[in-house]
């Protein structure tokens, strides 16, 4: 199974793509880390998004998305553009989306840890977010 794990942040999405097979899991190279939306008012620039996005999981046989949750109020609430880009991934046709929170990153995590540093993946630091999501979800399989 191949997946794209996501997190959004502020105004990115930041990606990471995963897949599961055999019991070991591959982290294939990906044309893009993140997508940024500059002006979330702009329709062209949402349909751009959602476009580019599609293409993507297209081109590399993606499965399914994980995305990560984000609170919806308080102090570490997502912004409102970040909700956006999740429901843009969402209405794409075809495609299964699941989310999964905080509180099941580190259940899934506690009884399947990492056997790998972060480090040692190749990917850049603003992805660990993405990766540990991807990681989490393909560990129930």
């Amino acid at each position: 199974m191949k997946i794209c794990a996501v997190e959004l942040r502020s105004n990115e999405a930041i990606i990471c793509l995963l897949s599961l097979k055999d019991g070991l899991f591959d982290l294939p190279q990906c044309r893009t880390q993140k997508f940024i939306m500059q002006d979330s008012l702009d329709n062209e620039q949402m349909r751009d998004f959602q476009f580019a996005f599609k293409k993507l999981l297209d081109d590399y046989k993606v499965e399914r998305v994980v995305i990560r949750t984000r609170e919806t109020r308080g102090k570490f609430a997502g912004s409102s553009v970040g909700f956006k880009l999740e429901s843009a991934i969402q209405l794409i046709e075809g495609l299964e989306v699941d989310f999964m929170t905080n509180a099941d990153i580190k259940q899934k995590l506690k009884r399947n840890p990492m056997g790998i540093d972060f480090r040692a993946t190749g990917l850049r630091q603003f992805q660990e977010a993405a990766f540990t999501t991807g990681y989490a979800y393909l560990g129930k399989y």
